[in-house]
């Protein structure tokens, strides 16, 4: 059992506020910080703090001793990594229209880029990595999201809603085949658009989502989220793919999963997410970076309807956040004022406990104890015994735990 000192990310959606004073460092930062990682990615691994200081990288722990940190049945179904990545997620402003792969699609164009030679770092690499990437994301605070493609017949009301004379094609489309298939077909013409029609089109649909918000329409706050996507991304044909995804607001403790292949944009708000351990995205566009068409077309999901939101299921003192994915799980344990039960964290394989709200104590079978902060993660290996946890002052607290995923079959 050992704090973990974690890696900052400093992308240009990021807050300066969020993730420093989560920490309790000086606000605001100099620079964005949108993501703290706390796993055994090479491209960031967390370092283990030993109880004299000195630090090693989780990655190169687990890769020194699979069994040991990981254990026999987690090593040997993930090939001795770490399955999963945990993050503290801080968007100040819209990420990129993005989606993932699936586990073959990711070891098929894994192996293919690794065959054409091209480097893991490169700007048009799709996928660096060969494994899945689901993705769960639990909010922290209030958090905005486009997630999923909603129920074309709602949509359809949407873009009548707004309709102007060169979208009315568009809503035709979708209104004579209101299923997936139709979905494809209209976002595949989006997405495609040669620039000089998509000049057209998009300013319409701006003008056209303003008198929406000002008439206080039923959209108004899907119209307000493609403004503010048209503005820091003009010219872009993710503001009209935009539309077709469900516009979601999570309050604190609701998550959202998000499974191969679903369409996503994460637009405000700090969260936690726990996800596969990898880096493999195709986007769709909303960004300055690579975006291929063809594979994310070959990637993406036209399934649709509203996307489940996640409150945690009861297990105990736990509440659960129940996914198919197999890389991970995650738990989320909150005390109350004046609340000094001791939870017991049962050790079931590789894991890592956050601390987001208050300070607990984290106590080992041996009497080892280690204080854990808000803004702070503990690695336990898998062959550590079960830990007991508690608030150190009686103030509310707060605790999510990520393992590895219960379907290892």
């Amino acid at each position: 059992m050992e704090l973990l000192r974690n890696a900052v990310r400093p992308y240009a959606w990021g807050s300066r506020t969020a993730i420093p004073e989560l920490q309790g460092r000086p606000v605001p930062a100099p620079h964005p910080e949108a993501e703290l990682w706390m796993g055994a990615h090479p491209g960031d691994p967390s370092h283990v703090v030993g109880p004299d200081g000195t630090e090693r990288s989780l990655l190169e722990l687990v890769e020194a001793d699979p069994v040991g940190q990981l254990g026999e049945r987690c090593a040997g179904r993930w090939g001795g990594r770490l399955p999963f990545l945990l993050k503290i997620l801080a968007a100040e402003e819209p990420l990129s229209m993005q989606a993932h792969p699936s586990a073959a699609q990711a070891a098929e164009g894994h192996e293919r880029e690794e065959r054409l030679g091209i480097p893991r770092d490169a700007a048009n690499r799709n996928y660096p990595d060969p494994t899945a990437k689901p993705e769960l994301v639990c909010a922290l605070t209030e958090f905005h999201a486009l997630a999923g493609f909603r129920d074309p017949q709602r949509t359809v009301k949407l873009l009548k809603a707004i309709e102007t004379p060169g979208l009315a094609k568009y809503t035709g489309l979708l209104e004579a085949q209101p299923d997936p298939a139709g979905l494809r077909a209209l976002f595949t013409t989006w997405i495609t658009l040669p620039q000089a029609s998509l000049d057209e089109l998009l300013p319409e649909v701006l003008d056209a989502c303003v008198r929406h918000v000002a008439d206080h329409g039923e959209f108004a706050v899907e119209c307000r989220t493609i403004l503010e996507l048209g503005e820091a991304h003009p010219r872009d044909a993710g503001v009209l793919a935009a539309l077709l995804l469900n516009r979601l607001t999570l309050r604190a403790g609701e998550a959202i999963y998000l499974p191969a292949g679903n369409l996503h944009l994460y637009l405000s708000g700090t969260a936690v997410e726990i996800l596969a351990n990898s880096d493999n995205i195709l986007r769709c566009g909303l960004t300055p970076k690579h975006v291929d068409v063809p594979e994310l077309l070959r990637v993406v999901d036209f399934a649709c309807g509203e996307m489940p939101v996640h409150h945690g299921e009861c297990a105990g003192e736990m509440a659960v956040y129940h996914t198919d994915a197999p890389e991970f799980e995650l738990s989320r344990m909150e005390w109350q004022d004046g609340d000094a039960a001791e939870l017991v964290v049962d050790c079931t394989g590789p894991q890592i406990l956050l601390c987001t709200a208050g300070d607990l104590l984290v106590t080992a079978a041996d009497g080892e104890q280690v204080e854990l902060r808000r803004g702070q993660s503990v690695w336990l290996p898998a062959a550590d015994p079960a830990v007991a946890v508690r608030p150190l002052d009686g103030a509310r607290a707060q605790l999510f735990r990520a393992t590895a995923g219960t379907c290892e079959d």
